[in-house]
């Protein structure tokens, strides 16, 4: 684990491996831990570099909003100082909203993009009113919030199954400060619509979605990639696709890479 100061914020970080860098970053009550399995898997070919996103993991929280820009100019600082000029950007869910702004704000230095269990489309009225009230209830009862939200992130039909893998991203998601969550609740209900940046095909895109994500509605979300050359590859299962799909994704990312 590596850390770096920006606006005087500590941000935590790893890296590891030679080649073509490649970035995870994690998505809302995650860090950075969340990808070991694919950081050893991917280290052998290329340069894998993860991040505790603001409020996350070991980094610290910037303010009350963490905006995904904020988010974006963090991973920009992280690649300027590892001297990467060039990366692939993995982002899942709240991690595809911080990859889809860092392309926005720094298309010189993306070579490709995962969208993750992610959507380029802004918070609709209802999703918004349903962020205050995540934002109300974590206030209120912290613990209980975190362990409802990741529970209910898996496809019914694989809680039984990964019990132990929900049980360690409870744990995770627990090491989040609450100020953290908040701002990071704050940043994601005023996230701007990129479809259009999607529509620009600028660089690769690869969309991966399951088929019963209960947090991402999956024939709304195909829409997001008409009129575009993004590829999209679809799983059977629900929000957690790297831990739902572990096997699977690797083979996939590692065609999309190459």
């Amino acid at each position: 684990m590596k850390t770096l100061l920006y606006k005087n914020t500590t941000i935590s970080y790893t890296d590891s491996g030679k080649g073509t860098a490649i970035v995870f970053l994690h998505g809302f009550l995650e860090n950075k831990k969340m990808w070991s399995d694919y950081v050893d898997f991917f280290s052998e070919q290329y340069h894998i570099i993860t991040i505790d996103l603001l409020g996350h993991g070991k980094s610290d929280s910037l303010g009350y909003v963490h905006s995904m820009e904020d988010n974006a100019k963090v991973v920009h600082e992280v690649l300027a100082h590892l001297q990467v000029e060039k990366a692939i950007i993995i982002g899942h869910s709240m991690g595809g909203y911080v990859g889809l702004a860092f392309a926005e704000l720094f298309p010189k230095n993306i070579n490709k993009l995962v969208l993750l269990n992610s959507t380029s489309k802004a918070d609709s009225h209802e999703k918004k009113i349903n962020r205050n009230r995540a934002i109300k209830a974590v206030k209120q009862n912290y613990i209980n919030f975190v362990n409802l939200a990741i529970g209910n992130l898996f496809s019914e039909n694989n809680r039984a199954r990964l019990t132990e893998e929900i049980e360690e991203a409870k744990i995770q998601a627990l090491k989040t400060p609450l100020q953290g969550i908040v701002a990071s609740l704050e940043g994601m209900k005023i996230r701007k619509d990129r479809v259009l940046l999607l529509q620009k095909n600028l660089f690769p895109v690869l969309l991966i979605l399951g088929k019963k994500d209960p947090v991402l509605n999956y024939e709304e979300s195909i829409l997001q990639i008409e009129n575009t050359n993004a590829k999209l590859v679809s799983f059977d299962d629900g929000h957690m696709s790297q831990i739902e799909n572990k096997k699977e994704l690797k083979t996939v990312l590692l065609d999309f890479f190459e």
